[in-house]
Parts: structure tokens; sequence; C-alpha cells
């Protein structure tokens, strides 16, 4: 959507807006559908479950993404438009206090009633009116740009499904699958690690708002970033292993304080999702158990393990404006369509491809920049200024996307944040050094 009508061009008036109600509608129903895609092979049992606080049911993201189009978009902008259940709006309400009080996220497993037949019905209500309002109401330009926040709001939730469900499903002791259809190993030889010279320069930094961004990617603005070295790929489970064999999650001066104290509470001694038994090592996936390939990417890592790890390897991890500028400078025409998204539907991180050096796609990458407003950021004054603002505290940074991520909801400017001591996520390891 973004490629096809920026947020500067709706606003200018440059686009006809029936061509942009067009195309919102198409958009639209490409997103919903790929959601009720994500939870076709779900069933009503899986959809229920709440396996930690962090998490959500996949039933408790289909009904908050169509509580987002219905609170901000169709019960002020669609004549007529009655509200599909009252009580929605406490249930499926996730942080936005000045829209009422939340329930609360860590029980939202326990909202067994509405039952999924009724959230299916919820949503297809909400697709009805949405349809109507794009194809008989005059939509304005910042209405416009509201349902392109929705609908990349939505896309997160896709990825949130999957990290949720991946999780909810690991409890099992029978390590369920997610998906069958487990890709084949390429079985090419793992791509050495080469180290990328990035020279020292003033790099634009965040976006241009030339197309759909969220509003922490804005101001753009010109950052100043010493020489670095950035590494090819990812850290691979090989990498990752000779750390633990190296007695990695042992010694103390390899860690920062909290990560430390967080291991040693936990009794951590692997990634989350490794387990030993006495074939070796094995690895639960979206795909089930299998056994661990040394030439993949190492995921599911917090950012303690990340920077503990990079410690170790002598090396560091990158700032998030390091990421950005490598990103940029080694930028390639072909960097989509190489890329390893959600749209390929791999379900798991993809070994490095020969020469290809990737920026987007297959995992998050955390960076050591603590995630902060950029100079001059203004977090809107009504209720959409919850969405990210708020949340500018305790954070960290992450870059480039994973295979969950929809292709055309990533972009360089992107900024992805969570806590320290989560791993839940599709989250990996670039080394960087100076």
């Amino acid at each position: 959507m973004s490629q096809l009508i920026t947020d500067m061009a709706i606003l200018a008036g440059e686009v006809p807006l029936e061509e942009v109600q067009d195309q919102l509608l198409s958009f639209y129903q490409k997103v919903r559908g790929e959601t009720e895609g994500l939870a076709a092979s779900l069933s009503a049992e899986d959809m229920q479950l709440q396996s930690m606080p962090d998490a959500s049911p996949t039933k408790w993201h289909l009904a908050h993404t169509s509580w987002f189009f219905e609170t901000f978009v169709l019960a002020s902008r669609l004549p007529g438009y009655q509200v599909f259940n009252p009580h929605f709006n406490h249930l499926f309400n996730s942080y936005y206090n000045s829209l009422g009080t939340p329930f609360s996220r860590s029980e939202r497993g326990l909202i067994s009633r509405p039952d999924l037949g009724q959230i299916y019905e919820y949503r297809k209500a909400v697709d009805v009116g949405m349809q109507t309002l794009l194809s008989d109401y005059p939509v304005s330009p910042n209405l416009a740009s509201l349902i392109q926040l929705g609908l990349n709001h939505e896309q997160q939730h896709q990825e949130l499904i999957l990290t949720d469900i991946k999780h909810a499903l690991s409890v099992n002791p029978m390590a369920l699958a997610y998906s069958d259809a487990l890709p084949e190993d390429e079985g090419y030889p793992l791509e050495p690690l080469r180290w990328l010279k990035i020279p020292r320069g003033f790099y634009g930094i965040g976006s241009d708002g030339n197309s759909f961004c969220f509003d922490n990617e804005r101001p753009e603005h010109q950052q100043f970033v010493d020489e670095f070295r950035i590494a090819s790929r990812l850290i691979t489970n090989g990498e990752y292993l000779e750390f633990i064999q190296d007695g990695g999650y042992e010694k103390h001066r390899l860690w920062l304080s909290d990560g430390w104290s967080l291991i040693q509470q936990n009794q951590y001694k692997s990634p989350c999702y490794w387990r030993r038994n006495e074939s070796g090592w094995q690895q639960y996936s979206l795909h089930g158990s299998v056994t661990l390939n040394r030439s993949e990417p190492v995921y599911h890592l917090s950012f303690y393990e990340a920077d503990a790890f990079a410690t170790w390897a002598g090396k560091r991890l990158p700032t998030e404006f390091e990421w950005e500028a490598a990103a940029c400078h080694l930028r390639r025409p072909d960097q989509m369509a190489i890329a390893n998204f959600l749209e390929k539907r791999h379900f798991k991180p993809l070994q490095a491809q020969r020469g290809h050096t990737q920026f987007l796609g297959d995992l998050w990458e955390w960076t050591s920049s603590a995630y902060l407003p950029y100079r001059r950021f203004r977090t809107r004054a009504d209720a959409v200024g919850e969405y990210n603002g708020k949340f500018m505290c305790n954070q960290k940074v992450l870059r480039g996307g994973s295979f969950a991520t929809p292709a055309d909801h990533i972009r360089i400017s992107y900024r992805n944040f969570f806590y320290p001591h989560q791993s839940w996520q599709f989250t990996g390891i670039r080394l960087a050094g100076d």
C-alpha cells in the first residue's frame, strides 16, 4: 500500500480520492484475509491459549484488530454505525487509557466468552462497515492515513499471532507443529562471516514522510556515524553453540548485571526453545521439534544474551543509527525480492545465501540503542498518540523485520522495540566492531 499511495500524496491531494479509496479497500481486504489465513489451521482451543503474560491468545488478536477499526474509524465516521457489543471496548482495548480501562493483559486467556464464532461475526461486521465506508462515502486524507495506520497495526499483530501461538504450543510435551510444511534444507555451505566497512559521515536517519511510517520513525534527521564494521550475516546456531560450550552462561564477566541476575534466577543455559537429549540439540519451531541446524541463524535471544555473545566474541551490537546507515549504504535493488518475509511461508530464518548481505527479513536484530524519541518528536494529542510514544522507556530498539513480517510492512527506518529480557520474539544477532 505504501508503495502505491503515500501519505504526502494523499494529504497534498495528488491522487484522486476515488483511487485512494479503491486501493485502501483492496489493501484492507488483503490484510484482513492474511490475518484469518494465519489462524485457519488453529482450533478454537488453540486460539484460547495464553501461555504467559507477554503473549495474547489468537482469539484476542482477531478481536483487538477489529476493535481498532471499529473504535477509531467506524464509530465516528460511518453514519448510522452501531457498535457490535459495548463490552468489547473493555475486553479488547489493549492499552488506550484515554478510551477507558483496558482488561488485564495477563488475563486475556480467561476471556472464554465471547466464543470464537462470535469473534468471527465481529470481524465480519467490521469488514462490512469498512467496505461500506470506503465504497459509499468520501474519505478525507486524514481518515485515509488513519486507515493505513490501522492496517499496519494489524500486520504487527499478524507477527504476534505467530510468536504467541508458538509459545503456547511449545508448552505441550507433544511438540505440536503450527505448520507441517518444513522448508527443505538448501544444502549449500555456510556463508563465511565477512566484516563490511561503513565509512564515517552524516546519514539520513528515519522516515521522510513520503510513505507510510509510524510516528516513532519521524522526523528524518542527520546523524553522524563514525567509521565501523558490521557483519555480513546473522550469527548462526553453530556459532552460538560455541559460546555455550565455552561456558558463556557461566561467566559473569560477559553479562550485564541485570542479564546475569536473570539467567541466575531462571537457570538459563541455552536459548529459548533449545532442548538437549541423547541424540543432541533439538529446537522447538513452528514446524515442531527439529534437529538444531548449525548453519541457520540463532533466534529467540534476549538482548542480554545477544550482548553477552557479542562481548564473548570481542565485538559489540550495532547502534540503531549504525544499523540504518549500513542498511542504506549496502542496499541492493533486489533486497526485497530475496528477503525471507511472511509471504514465503518458511516460518523460520534461513541460512544466509552466498554473497547476499541481507538486512531485511529472517530475524529482528537487537541493537545497543535505547528506545528513545528522535529530536523534535511529538506525540499526537488524541488517543492514537498512545500508539508508540508512551513506551519510550527501558526498552531496546530492534531493526530489520523477520520471517513473520509482511514484506509491504517493513522498511529500513522501521523501529521495533522490546524489553531486554524478552526472548519469545523472532530476534537474533548481527555483530559490529570498530
